[in-house]
């Protein structure tokens, strides 16, 4: 099967039957199809957090870059792996 090419121009949106909570400044988000928790490190629930409305992988990336002070690169690395995981669980 043939993977979609995920790119800074990519649209991303967290799926509408996951709700989350934030727990002391890191994210639980319970996929109420599957009934299965997950954690998100404070950097993940950033991520999270920017994705709750339709938005490009490079506003997210500007976002996080601009919170936490990192390299342009290294925020494409770390915002593109979670995306992927969270894409491959259907969140």
């Amino acid at each position: 099967m043939e993977t979609e090419e995920i790119t800074e121009a990519t649209i991303v949106k967290a799926a509408d039957h996951v709700t989350s909570a934030e727990v002391e400044e890191e994210c639980i988000l319970l996929d109420l199809q599957d009934g299965i928790y997950y954690g998100l490190n404070p950097t993940g629930a950033q991520i999270w957090t920017h994705i709750q409305e339709p938005t490009s992988i490079g506003a997210v990336v500007t976002g996080i870059v601009e919170e936490y002070g990192i390299d342009y690169d290294q925020g494409v690395e770390d915002v593109t792996t979670l995306l992927q995981d969270l894409k491959e669980k259907n969140l």
